[in-house]
């Protein structure tokens, strides 16, 4: 069973993350509700302009920039689209499901768009009508299902180090192609499960999400666990960011720093 934690244990982690990565933006907290009026009851929740559909991936970048809490319903998605389909909100429509939308897009013909659909991660929907997402420093969710942040390709390898550090395990992440929200909350709400991908077009385009960028999805307990672990990097001199030793000497005195004699 995963460990629970409080609003407060989390916002305290993001505290840590953003003191051992210097992560650029807010790091959120995604949460599904069943009953609408406890998503409501959310203190300082705030809902999309009436009349106005977004990708989710805009209102987490709302979220995550701004620091606004976001109450979002389907009705606030791009219509019977991956947007809610993605998180279990709405059923994602035929036209979609059949290949005929991308096909001739992002790919070659309706049989590949019909392959991506089949293979993306999505929530059956059904059992969840909102989804909050919301700034871990603002702890109004409690807890999150998952946490999400935005790194470079450094910042992400160096936290899986620590997610690897204190129980050991090869991570496996996927790539679904365009739609790769899938990949991330997608996934992660899905499964519980750490998940780290690299932002599709669309996220990059009306998103805003920025050429260096990856995004890490996973459940507080495993944020804990990462932030243990680079707790433990650090003090062993592993840290971010990576000072660079060069490519054209010897690395023997620098891997000494770490891998010299030293008591167990």
């Amino acid at each position: 069973m995963s460990e629970e934690l409080s609003a407060q244990d989390v916002k305290a982690l993001g505290e840590d993350l953003n003191d051992l990565l210097r992560i650029q933006t807010l790091p959120v907290g995604m949460k599904l509700f069943e009953d609408l009026d406890e998503m409501n009851a959310i203190p300082g929740l705030r809902k999309p302009s009436a009349g106005k559909r977004f990708g989710t991936c805009q209102l987490v970048t709302q979220s995550r920039i701004a620091g606004f809490t976001l109450g979002i319903v389907a009705d606030n998605l791009l219509p019977r689209g991956n947007c809610g389909a993605v998180p279990g909100l709405n059923p994602v429509g035929p036209e979609y499901l059949s290949g005929e939308k991308m096909g001739g897009v992002w790919f070659k013909d309706r049989e590949q768009a019909k392959a991506h659909q089949e293979q993306m991660p999505r929530i059956a929907p059904g059992r969840y009508q909102g989804l909050v997402v919301s700034p871990l420093r603002s702890a109004r969710l409690d807890p999150p299902d998952v946490v999400l942040f935005y790194g470079s390709p450094g910042q992400m390898i160096l936290f899986i180090n620590g997610l690897q550090h204190g129980n050991y395990k090869r991570f496996d992440f996927s790539v679904t192609g365009e739609s790769a929200c899938a990949d991330s909350w997608g996934l992660a709400l899905k499964t519980r499960e750490p998940s780290l991908s690299i932002p599709c077009y669309a996220e990059r385009r009306f998103g805003g999400v920025q050429d260096h960028e990856m995004l890490m999805a996973l459940p507080p307990a495993d944020l804990k666990r990462g932030i243990e672990g680079l707790k433990a990097l650090r003090k062993a001199g592993l840290r971010y960011p990576i000072f660079p030793y060069g490519s054209s000497v010897d690395p023997q005195e620098g891997l000494a720093v770490s891998y010299g004699e030293r008591k167990e």
